[in-house]
Formats: C-alpha cells, structure tokens, sequence
C-alpha cells in the first residue's frame, strides 16, 4: 500500500532540492521546475483519487446523448422507431447496404456513428481497467471503501461490454491496464464475456452505494446493468429479484412534483422528463444520470429539439397561397408566445424521424387516455399545431397565425423531414443562452424504475408467466393512464411497445432488440407474433458469403421485428439521394477496417456478412477466473 502523504512527500522533495540549487554558482536555478507530477503514481493513492479516474468514464458516456447527431440516434435508426430524416445529401445511414461497411466513414454525424461506439467504448475500457488494475496500490479506510470503487470501476467496463456484445458480437476482451503499445488483439466469444461480466456486476451491486451525487454510479445502477446481464444469459430469475429490490428502494414518480404543476398544458410526464425534475433529489425514480448543469462551466447542450423535432424552418413549409410560411425570428409587434415556434418547440432539423410504428400503431384504443400518447395534445406535437408565423406575412396574408397545413405537392424528401409528430414532452430543453432553441443543457435519464419494471415483465415473458408480466407492464401503463392490459395479451410485442412508449430517446433500442434476438436463439422459444416461428445461433447473421445483403425472414428476430414494424426500410422507400434498406446481417455491425488493419500481430474477425469475414478463425472463450491480460 502507498502512504496517503505520498504527494505531500514529493512536493517537499521537489522544494529542497531547489533550495540546495541556491547554493551554487550555476543558473541552472533559472530552468522551470515543477510543483508536482500527476502521474498514475501520485494520484491513484486513496479513494478521491480513483473517482476522479472514473469521473472521466461518466462524462464520457454523456456523449453518447448530447449533441448535433449524437450517436444515440444511431441506435434508434437501426431500429423499428425511427429513420435518418437528413433528405438533403448523399451518406446519411439510410442504405445500410451501403453505409454500414467496414471502411465506410463510421464515426461521422453526416452519416453514422457506429464507429463511436467501437471507440468510446474500448476508451471507457481502458479508463476503467486503470482503476481495477491498481486498485490495491491505495490506501482506503476500510474494506468497504476499497470494494466501491472496484465495484464503480467495474459498473464502468460492464456498462461499455454491454452495448458492444450486441452491437458487435464477439469483440476483443481487455480486463487489465494497457501500458505499452498493443497489436496482438484477439477477438473473444460474446457469452464468455457477458458471463464473466456478471459476477463483476454482482460485485459492484453489493458493494457501491445509493448515496452518491448526481452523475456517479450508484447501487441502483448497478442493479439494472446486472439484470440487463443476467437476461442476457438466460438468468431471468436473478434479474427478478434484483428488479424487485430496485423498485422497492426507488419507486416511480406518481404525483406531481416540479414547479411545471403550476403550468398551463403540462401534465405528469412534463414533469418527469423536465430539466427541474432532473435536478430534483426528490425524484426517486431516476436511477442513473449523466449529467450536464445549466450554465455551469464545462456543460453541453443535448440538442434533442434540433434532432428530434421537424425541420419547420426549411422553406418548405408553405402557406395554402405559396408564401414561406415559417421563421425562427417573430414579428417585432407579436404579443402571442406561442407564435415563436423557436421557444416554444424548438428549432429542428428533422434529423431523427420516427416511424408509423412509433406515431400511431402502438398507440390504441387502450392508450386513448395515456399521457404520454399522440391523443394528449399537450404531450405530443404534429405540424398541424404550429401557426404560420412569418413576420413578412402579418397584416398581408390570411394565412398568418393560422396552423399549418400540409401541401399536397410535398416532396418525398419534405414529407419525411418537415412532416410528423414527436414527443414534445420529452424533447423540450429550453435553451435559453441560445437564439435558436436546439435543446439546452440539463441532465439526462439513463436508468429509471419505469425501466426496471419493463424488465421484469420481459423476465416473466421469458419464463412463460403471462399473469406476472402484465402486472408489471400494468403498473407503468397504470401511471401514465393506460388502460390495462390481461394475460391473454402478453407477447413480447406488448413489452416491445411498453419499452417504445415510456424510453423513446432514453433506451439504446437496436441493443435490447439484439438482446431478444439472442434470446430467441438461444433459448429456441417459439416466437408468437411472428407465428411461432423458432431462431438459431446456427445462422443468426445469415449465411455469409458473396452478395450477402440477404433480405429474408426467419434468420433473426432482430430483422424480422425492425421490416415488420419500421415502414421505411426494405418497403421501397425511396428519395433523391436513397432507398432505405437493411439486411439481415445489419443486426450485429462491422468491426472497423481501421482496427482490424492497425492489429498486426493479432487477429480480429469481421462479423458475418461483411467483407473480411471469410478469414475469421475461432473466437477466444474468456477464463471463468483469473485475467486475460493481467496477472495469471
């Protein structure tokens, strides 16, 4: 163990020797010399230390929500909720045929961020592994003190694991500090990891504490990565109890409780996802946050409006008459707010689109009274609620103030980016030190109780126990006034649905359909919304091979969900610059060329379906004990 006044020790070392400097007749006294080293050495001697090691894994995972084209966006396209909206150029990730290869442009907003989540990921990695690694060369004041920060620093390396098993598959395994340049990586079985992740999590479960700031891996965070982990593998039981204490310990939000209730058309939901909610210590529902303060230096701003909403702004919203009917600036004279379509609903640019699925076909007569649905106007916003504002039209055009009406003249490329309905209630951030209002800085939900409870009900399912998963669906449905649902309506359709009504911008949506196309294919449950039809690992990414961008059903369930319920992609729809299309093997995402081509001594297999992957040899399993670049 170090002693806790090692730093001080260095400091007064560095200040003697520049005394005896004085002595002599050299000036070498005049060369700069430093108070202090921040190596690995002097920081990483005590607690305080480590946390701040793992404060740069919670900031990073902020990125992955906040900002023009966040990579969380990648998630939902490759999904049944939403497309890439961006109809003006060549490269957004519509064709996945084309856009999702190996050495396309991975890690662009322009066109796809599947690259980031390769990177960021193996970065969270690497940061978190520094702390497991040197975990006993601190001093601690107790046992417990020691074992949360593991815990924390495992929470970390899970979390990043998590999301690349089922976007990548089988990937490289690190579970030890990096010291020196690498080129000998080798690409390790998914299951092995994922099982060796969940004593790690079980780990940081019992160990890392609720009470912690806002932003930092908590008790309950851990919970939920751990049930996320145990489905994975099949463990539907543990997931349940760990759920169960969760919610216990956190139940959901029921009244409300921010200074939104004093309001004009705000309800519950205004309250829950508000930038004030967030901020709220009272909220015992949210579980997990990355954090981003109003006005506090080093923030971002999470741009959700400028993603998520219509590109109102474009000029292709026209009065009836033909003139430009929209501007972010407002006649000098206009008393109205809400005729400032900037503040009040936020300047998009229509780049995330949702889907039929996501607008109408998951809302039914059994939502009618749902708050979070399309059938509350206060929630929900189409174009047909904003008004023509341009102040050029005021006092000349009968159309001014008037709501929008859509022209039948169109264009493909308009309907899709200026026409749909979105979910004002959870994409308002005002932006107040901005003129155009994208979505400003607050924190932001990774993990809620909603959430916990959607899980169980989807261990239940699993398990064959209809009764149970409705009861759990039910009491997330009950909060936001649904009607509930019975027995005899469980499929995992209705946890599909529940999951795309309550996390729409929360939940990587392209990972947990992976997760249950695994889960089919493992487990060989007959599937009832597509018939009863069964899956295999045997083939889950397709055959492979020449010309293996094969559009077929009964492969994965992941393609067969995504072509069922998305009505964009494989059904010819079609615009200037694209056709949306995905493929069977899209399920899982190329490893980059770059990553692959930069490991000399080692080797990395390409996922099925992809160039490369004809040279793929038997993926690594993951020791149930001991490391795999550690100490053995």
């Amino acid at each position: 163990m170090k002693a806790k006044n090692s730093i001080k020790k260095n400091i007064i070392g560095f200040s003697a020797l520049a005394l005896l400097g004085l002595t002599g007749c050299s000036d070498s006294w005049l060369e700069p010399k430093p108070l202090s080293f921040y190596t690995p050495e002097n920081s990483y001697v005590d607690a305080a230390g480590f946390y701040a090691a793992l404060t740069t894994c919670e900031r990073n995972m902020r990125h992955e929500y906040f900002g023009d084209a966040s990579p969380i966006i990648t998630e939902m396209v490759q999904s049944d909720i939403a497309v890439e909206g961006t109809t003006d150029k060549a490269g957004p990730q519509m064709d996945m045929d084309v856009s999702l290869l190996p050495d396309a442009s991975l890690n662009n907003g322009d066109r796809t961020k599947v690259g980031w989540y390769w990177y960021e990921g193996y970065k969270g990695i690497k940061y978190a592994n520094v702390v497991i690694s040197r975990i006993d060369d601190a001093e601690y004041t107790n046992e417990e003190e020691r074992n949360a920060v593991l815990g924390a620093a495992y929470f970390q390396r899970a979390y990043r694991y998590y999301k690349l098993t089922h976007q990548f598959g089988n990937v490289p395994y690190l579970d030890w500090e990096i010291t020196a340049p690498k080129y000998d990586f080798y690409t390790y079985d998914r299951w092995s990891i994922l099982e060796r992740l969940v004593p790690d999590m079980e780990f940081a479960y019992k160990w890392v504490s609720d009470n912690v700031d806002r932003g930092k891996t908590s008790k309950a965070a851990c919970g939920v990565l751990l049930m996320k982990l145990c489905m994975s593998v099949g463990d539907f039981d543990r997931a349940i109890e760990v759920g169960k204490e969760i919610v216990a310990a956190h139940p959901l939000m029921t009244q409300r409780f921010t200074a939104n209730k004093t309001k004009e058309n705000t309800n519950l939901m205004h309250d829950l996802h508000s930038v004030e909610a967030k901020l709220d210590m009272s909220n015992t529902e949210g579980l997990m946050y990355v954090v981003s303060y109003p006005e506090i230096d080093g923030s971002d701003r999470i741009q959700t409006m400028r993603n998520g909403v219509p590109f109102w702004n474009s000029g292709a919203v026209k009065t009836p008459d033909g003139q430009t009917g929209t501007s972010v600036s407002v006649a000098s004279d206009e008393t109205d707010p809400e005729m400032n379509l900037n503040k009040t609903y936020g300047r998009g640019i229509g780049r995330l689109r949702p889907t039929a699925y996501f607008q109408q076909t998951i809302w039914t007569e059994k939502e009618k009274n749902d708050l979070r649905s399309p059938n509350n106007r206060d929630s929900w916003k189409s174009p047909e609620d904003l008004r023509y504002n341009n102040p050029s039209l005021k006092g000349k055009n009968e159309w001014y103030g008037k709501n929008f009406v859509k022209n039948p003249a169109m264009s493909v490329e308009d309907t899709i980016r200026c026409w749909f309905s979105w979910p004002h209630y959870k994409l308002f951030v005002p932006d107040p030190l901005q003129t155009q209002w994208a979505g400003g800085e607050t924190p932001w939900y990774i993990y809620r109780s909603a959430e916990v409870y959607l899980m169980i009900a989807e261990c239940y399912y699993w398990k064959s126990q209809p009764q149970e998963a409705a009861e759990m669906l039910n009491v997330v449905r009950a909060r936001a006034g649904a009607d509930p649902l019975t027995a005899s309506e469980i499929t995992i359709g209705s946890v599909l649905d529940e999951r795309a009504r309550e996390l729409y911008y929360e939940e990587n949506r392209h990972v947990e359909l992976t997760r249950i196309a695994f889960t089919y294919a493992k487990t060989g449950k007959a599937c009832e919304v597509f018939g009863g039809r069964t899956y295999s690992l045997d083939n889950i990414s397709g055959p492979g091979g020449t010309n293996s961008n094969i559009k077929q059903t009964g492969i994965n369930f992941w393609y067969d969900w995504v072509v069922e319920k998305n009505n964009f992609y494989n059904k010819g729809v079609k615009h200037k610059w694209a056709e949306y299309k995905i493929s069977v093997h899209h399920m899982l995402w190329p490893i980059p060329a770059d990553a692959i081509n930069t490991n000399l001594k080692g080797k990395l297999n390409q996922n099925i379906g992809y160039p490369g992957a004809e040279n793929n040899i038997e993926p690594l399993i993951v020791p149930k004990e001991g490391t795999v670049l550690g100490p053995q």
